[in-house]
């Protein structure tokens, strides 16, 4: 991905005093660090050194909070708006409308610490525009990466048989031939987009086996693999059965989304490939542990906790081979909402897979640099890296809520620019036509209006 070089507008910032997590894994240490135009300048010794030559520095006291990249989640659907079910999301949006609302959700996660994130896959080309527009100067947002519409085959996504057997709806768009995949992924990257996506697994099973089901052939994703990477563009998979991960792997995707219920087939496949993986179990814990609040059928709360509680280990044995582990939120849904949730991918890691702060904190800052294409330039403190830098009160590595905390937040730096925290954005907006009406909760037979004494 592009990105702008605007340092001449940016002071130099000396922040002083604070415990740096450089993003590494590695256990905090005090030490200065110098933000000079869009870049770390430098850290340690050699960041006072330099800022004793600089005219015009600011200088920051940060006694008592830890200075950290800023969080990268690397799974978002920013164009989405947290609907409430797919019907919403299909037949409820409009491009135009999409992307004004899709701009300020952008700064909503900004001000969750959030400076740089992966939009998997949009509605329309939601999430091409709005990369431009904040790449451009136009709107503020994070850094952002972001797919197309996601490919599906008509056997169809999660959504079933809300999609069509051939065209586009919401998100998707619904390829079935060689040369539908050739052609779709040749116009995706004309378009612009940074990613790939292909549906790899949908359509529950209704109880048949665990997960979903493998929608595409090895074959078609090596198609798909090759096609992409000829055009130097990667491709990223949605997979939550065992066979999907598999071949996702064995074909050359170079990320993973989901990759649950793995098996021993799976796991090894992932491990010879190293592919990164994005468990992305906010969403399934969100429901599982909160989804009484909000609505949510019981039957499903009990469905995705087992989903994390039987795929955690597999997630561990790959993170102990080496594979990569990243955080993915899936903010977008009605059970995510923008701002509210990037951080809880950290404390699952913690909780269910055995990892510790410092090496969730990873998964969540360095290691998420590879979604953004921006590995080696981006999630760590050290010099010469974009000056994308939270400055937050206490010690995260051993309380993550507080990265849950906006008001622990002291600074926000996104390529060195200041980001405003104390800025109010709407928390919601009645739009005539965006959300899905419903006449009641429930049908209204003649028992319910009997006996009511």
């Amino acid at each position: 991905m592009t990105v702008v070089n605007n340092s001449s507008a940016a002071p130099a910032y000396l922040i002083d005093k604070a415990r740096v997590f450089d993003g590494s894994g590695a256990a905090s240490r005090e030490m200065p660090v110098l933000l000079q135009g869009e870049l770390i300048a430098a850290v340690g010794a050699a960041a006072r050194e330099q800022a004793q030559q600089i005219d015009g520095l600011v200088s920051l006291d940060a006694s008592g909070c830890t200075l950290m990249p800023g969080l990268i989640d690397s799974h978002c659907h920013i164009s989405f708006d947290q609907p409430t079910s797919n019907d919403e999301l299909f037949f409820h949006r409009r491009a135009g409308l999409a992307t004004l609302v899709a701009a300020v959700n952008a700064q909503k996660v900004l001000r969750a610490g959030v400076t740089s994130f992966f939009d998997a896959n949009c509605i329309f080309d939601v999430g091409i525009d709005l990369r431009d527009a904040i790449e451009g100067g136009v709107v503020e947002g994070p850094r952002m990466a972001t797919g197309g519409n996601v490919l599906i085959t008509s056997v169809g996504g999660t959504a079933g048989r809300l999609l069509p057997d051939s065209g586009k709806r919401g998100y998707a768009v619904i390829v079935e031939t060689p040369e539908d995949m050739i052609r779709e992924v040749r116009r995706q990257v004309k378009a612009g987009v940074d990613w790939i996506k292909v549906h790899v697994s949908g359509l529950p099973t209704r109880g048949k086996q665990q997960g979903e089901i493998q929608a595409w052939s090895l074959d078609e994703l090596r198609l798909v693999c090759d096609t992409a990477h000829n055009l130097g563009v990667p491709v990223v998979g949605h997979c939550r059965n065992p066979s999907s991960t598999r071949d996702a792997a064995r074909a050359g995707m170079d990320m993973i989304l989901h990759a649950t219920f793995m098996d021993e087939e799976a796991l090894q496949a992932v491990v010879d490939a190293q592919v990164p993986l994005v468990p992305t179990l906010t969403f399934q814990a969100n429901l599982a542990d909160f989804g009484d609040r909000v609505g949510a059928d019981p039957a499903l709360r009990q469905i995705f906790r087992d989903e994390i509680a039987q795929s955690a280990v597999m997630f561990r044995r790959a993170y102990d081979a080496g594979v990569p582990l990243i955080c993915g939120s899936e903010s977008g849904f009605s059970l995510t909402p923008y701002g509210d949730w990037h951080y809880r991918e950290m404390e699952i890691f913690v909780e269910h897979l055995g990892l510790t702060p410092l090496q969730a904190m990873h998964c969540a800052t360095q290691a998420g640099a590879r979604s953004l294409g921006l590995e080696g330039r981006l999630g760590c403190i050290a010099a010469g890296y974009l000056a994308d830098v939270l400055v937050v009160e206490g010690d995260p590595t051993g309380d993550l809520e507080l990265l849950g905390q906006r008001d622990k937040f002291r600074h926000l730096f996104k390529a060195g620019k200041p980001v405003d925290l104390q800025k109010e954005l709407p928390e919601s907006w009645r739009l005539p036509g965006w959300r899905v009406g419903q006449f009641s909760t429930q049908i209204l037979h003649k028992t319910l209006t009997q006996n009511l004494d």
